[in-house]
């Protein structure tokens, strides 16, 4: 048929979705499950949930910064992050300071009980990493990280950045 002639998309009979071979639920999921097993840990040992963990991780991995750079490098939304810093904070892990630059941005980094907890969870987190990635040969470790590497790039080309 012509593709002037084709029949509008919304009159073809719309597929059937399975979730089970549907990958943004399947990675979801697998994600959501990984996190949950780890959180366990973290939690009963430290009290601090799957959004602090990431805020003390990121901000042990740069130094200091601010909510707005949080959102962005941990894919978690504003509230979120507010509330796991407004918590951090509260706990003494994290200090928040008004910015020299822009009166405007708080600079978070961890105090010296922050740094503690990170230096206490990272092995839980490296050993949780190393129990689950022991269902692959080191072959395939590899091309999985290859794969969620291209995967991640073709997001960025196809809908951009975050």
């Amino acid at each position: 048929m012509h593709p002037a002639k084709r029949a509008p998309a919304s009159s073809a009979t719309p597929r059937r979705l399975s979730l089970d071979g549907f990958l943004p639920y399947r990675l979801a999921v697998l994600a959501r499950e990984i996190s949950v097993a780890l959180a366990r840990k973290y939690q009963a040992d430290l009290g601090i949930s799957i959004p602090e963990w990431r805020v003390i991780a990121h901000i042990a991995e740069v130094g200091t910064c601010s909510s707005g750079e949080l959102c962005a490098r941990t894919a978690m939304d504003k509230a979120k992050v507010n509330r796991a810093v407004t918590r951090l904070v509260a706990a003494g892990l994290v200090l928040a300071e008004i910015s020299d630059r822009d009166r405007r941005l708080n600079v978070l980094k961890l105090t010296a009980r922050g740094c503690r907890v990170y230096e206490r969870v990272v092995p839980m987190a490296l050993d949780h990493e190393r129990a689950l990635l022991g269902a692959l040969s080191e072959a395939e470790r590899r091309e999985l990280m290859r794969i969620i590497g291209k995967l991640q790039e073709h997001v960025k080309k196809l809908w951009g950045p975050r």
